[in-house]
C-alpha cells in the first residue's frame, strides 16, 4: 500500500513512496472517496509515473496551477514511454514545454481554431523522436478524447529534439548566466512594448522558465542540419514576421553577450513564446 499525498480526481492521485520520493498514479476510481493520508492498495494502480528528480516534482506543481490534470498526466505518460521504450534522456523542463503545447492545442481544438503545425517534417533526421511523438499522438487522442491530425506529430517531436540530454547538476541553472539572460530578454521585450500583464501572465512566466533552463543547455549543443535550419527559419519568418524579428534579436543578443552558441531550435522556441505574447496571426 502507498500513502496518498494529493487526490487529483477520481482516477488519478499523487502518492508518497518513502524517502521523499513521489509518483503520479492512475487507475479507475482510485481517488474516489480518498483524501490526503489515505492508504491506496497497489493492485488498484494501472499506471505509475515516477517523479525521479526534484525538478520533476517542482514542475508538477507549477503545471497544476493552470493546466488540467488530465493534460498533465498525459504529458507524463508520453515522457515515461520515451524513457522506458527508447531509454531516451530528456531535460526536466520538457514536462513544462510539452504540457503547455498539448493544452494550447487542446483548447484551440475545442474552440475550432486549431490549425495544423507549420513545423517542417524532420523524420529522416530524428527517427526516434518521431516514433515517440507518433505514440504520443495516440495517447493524447485517447486520453483527451480528441482527434488531432498526424501533422501534430511534428510539433510533439520537436519538444523531444530540443530537450534531449541529461540533467547536469554542475551546469544546471548557473545563477549569474540565468540573471544575465533574463535581463537581456526583459530589456528587449520592453523595447518592443511587451510587458507582463494579467492577460498574458501565464505565457510570460513560461517564457521565463524556459530561459532559466536555457543555461543548462548552453554547453550541450548538437550538430544541426544547416539546410533544414535555414528552411525552418525562413518559414517562421514568413509566417510570423514581427515575432521572428523580436525573437531573432533575443537569439543574437544572448549569443553575443554571453559569447555562447545557441541551437536553431532555441530560436524556434523564442518565436513561439513571442507569438503567444504578441498574439500575432500567421501570414501564411
Amino acid at each position: 500500500m502507498v500513502e496518498i499525498a494529493q487526490v487529483f480526481n477520481n482516477n488519478s492521485a499523487l502518492v508518497n513512496l518513502g524517502d521523499h520520493k513521489q509518483a503520479i498514479v492512475k487507475g479507475k476510481g482510485i481517488g474516489f472517496h480518498m483524501t490526503k493520508g489515505s492508504n491506496l492498495e497497489s493492485n488498484k494502480i494501472e499506471k505509475i509515473f515516477y517523479l525521479d528528480t526534484k525538478g520533476s516534482q517542482e514542475n508538477l506543481f507549477f503545471l497544476m496551477k493552470d493546466i488540467p490534470i488530465d493534460v498533465v498526466t498525459t504529458t507524463y505518460e508520453i515522457i515515461d514511454y520515451a524513457k522506458k521504450k527508447f531509454d531516451y534522456n530528456v531535460l526536466d523542463y520538457v514536462y513544462i514545454t510539452l504540457s503547455d503545447h498539448i493544452f494550447g492545442s487542446y483548447r484551440r481544438y475545442l474552440s475550432h481554431t486549431y490549425s495544423e503545425s507549420l513545423v517542417p517534417d524532420m523524420s529522416n533526421q530524428y527517427t526516434t523522436e518521431y516514433l515517440i511523438a507518433s505514440h504520443g499522438l495516440d495517447v493524447i487522442n485517447k486520453n483527451l478524447g480528441v482527434n488531432f491530425p498526424e501533422s501534430e506529430i511534428k510539433s510533439i517531436a520537436l519538444h523531444f529534439i530540443n530537450a534531449r540530454g541529461e540533467e547536469n547538476q554542475e551546469n544546471h541553472l548557473k545563477k549569474s548566466e540565468t540573471i544575465d539572460i533574463n535581463q537581456i530578454v526583459k530589456a528587449i521585450l520592453i523595447d518592443n512594448n511587451i510587458f507582463r500583464e494579467e492577460g498574458n501572465g501565464n505565457y510570460y512566466d513560461r517564457f521565463m522558465v524556459h530561459l532559466q533552463y536555457l543555461t543548462g543547455r548552453l554547453d550541450d549543443q548538437t550538430d544541426e542540419d544547416e539546410e533544414f535550419s535555414e528552411k525552418l527559419e525562413k518559414e517562421m519568418q514568413d509566417s510570423y514576421p514581427i515575432s521572428f524579428k523580436i525573437a531573432k534579436d533575443i537569439y543574437i543578443t544572448i549569443q553575443n553577450k554571453l559569447n555562447r552558441k545557441l541551437s536553431s531550435n532555441e530560436l524556434l522556441y523564442f518565436i513561439i513564446h513571442i507569438q503567444r505574447l504578441t498574439h500575432e496571426k500567421s501570414k501564411s
